[in-house]
């Protein structure tokens, strides 16, 4: 089949996905046509050949929170430049490529193609999960009004396609048709590391200066192998038992399956390696941004790890390390036959499509 795949840039979890899916369709010998906003064109790029840039969506963040007025002000911004951009970008598709049928990962352009030359679109992310899914009420105590807000925001994104396959550990009730659950789809170089018992942390945090975290981590007695808190350096940097270290794919990787347990955001790709690979995870989510949230919540209600507001407060990260083994032994019962479920599904989906019996 001809495909269109758009990917949205907020967040390289989307993009990191979709590579796993795209280079699936290519093996399956269909023919693709790739849009992508932000970071994502340059990291698709690197894979795949005529990867179209294209306006999308962003957030700024600030001091771990999502600052939603400057947020909404340079979307307005960008729009108005992006805009005709995208429909520079739209109009050239249409004259190269004719899809038969549209795959989106939270991305609207191309879903508006498929909405506007009446063909499927399929969404591939884990996003919908907030609106297509009945949430336990423990989930979204306390952050009723941020998690409306997310809602309304998934909901419009993409509402109506032929079906949402929704990448999750999580597993609650589906409220609604056409929709199915799937376990994340993990990057090939997940699937091949050594997952091993180490006696290190991972920490995984991109705010400089944070002296309350580093004083509780050198607390905790273990080596602690860091990313992300002094940017830009090019040599590992030795402080007692902390490794601040510079950023290599291969190494945070091999860091993260030989380790005790992982410190870090709220983002749901990490998360989903962590839980493949049997890692107890404290999560410190974004303020202001639910899907974090959710995913830390769901994290400690299913037993994996640990959610946190803050990191400032030393006991958190001592209560962490006390509750990992009980967090190992719930992880013990997770399995996941690497992406066969979801990408037999899709290609299940394709077919019928394809067949023209949906």
């Amino acid at each position: 089949m001809k495909i269109l795949y758009g990917v949205v840039g907020e967040g390289m979890g989307h993009a990191m996905r979709s590579r796993v899916v795209l280079e699936h369709l290519i093996a399956q010998g269909h023919e693709l046509e790739i849009m992508a906003s932000g970071r994502a064109t340059d990291f698709l790029a690197k894979h795949f050949d005529g990867v179209n840039r294209i306006h999308g969506l962003h957030m700024i963040y600030e001091e771990n929170r999502v600052r939603r007025g400057k947020t909404l002000w340079s979307n307005v911004l960008t729009g108005a430049t992006g805009t005709p951009k995208n429909i520079a970008a739209y109009f050239d598709l249409i004259k190269d490529f004719t899809p038969e049928l549209v795959i989106s990962d939270f991305e609207s352009w191309t879903y508006l193609y498929a909405k506007t030359h009446r063909i499927p679109v399929l969404s591939i992310d884990n996003m919908q999960i907030i609106n297509r899914c009945a949430l336990p009420k423990d989930i979204v105590a306390g952050e009723e009004s941020a998690f409306q807000i997310a809602k309304a925001f998934v909901k419009g994104k993409l509402p109506f396609c032929n079906h949402y396959f929704i990448t999750t550990f999580m597993r609650p009730e589906i409220r609604k048709p056409d929709t199915s659950l799937h376990p994340p789809i993990l990057r090939p170089e997940i699937l091949a590391a050594r997952k091993r018992a180490g006696d290190h942390l991972l920490v995984y945090q991109t705010g400089e200066g944070n002296d309350a975290l580093a004083d509780a981590l050198a607390k905790t007695g273990l080596e602690c192998r860091i990313y992300g808190m002094r940017r830009g350096i090019e040599y590992e940097q030795n402080e007692g038992n902390l490794r601040y270290r510079p950023f290599s794919e291969a190494g945070f990787i091999d860091d993260l399956a030989s380790c005790k347990g992982v410190i870090a955001g709220g983002g749901f790709t990490l998360m989903g390696e962590a839980v493949y690979l049997h890692k107890p995870m404290l999560a410190v989510p974004l303020e202001h941004q639910f899907e974090q949230v959710l995913n830390a919540r769901y994290l400690e209600r299913v037993g994996f790890g640990k959610e946190a507001k803050t990191l400032a407060d030393p006991r958190v990260v001592h209560d962490f390390v006390a509750a990992i083994p009980a967090c190992e032994e719930k992880l013990a019962s997770y399995a996941q036959d690497g992406n066969k479920d979801i990408l037999a599904a899709l290609d299940g989906y394709l077919d019928r499509a394809a067949a023209g019996v949906l």
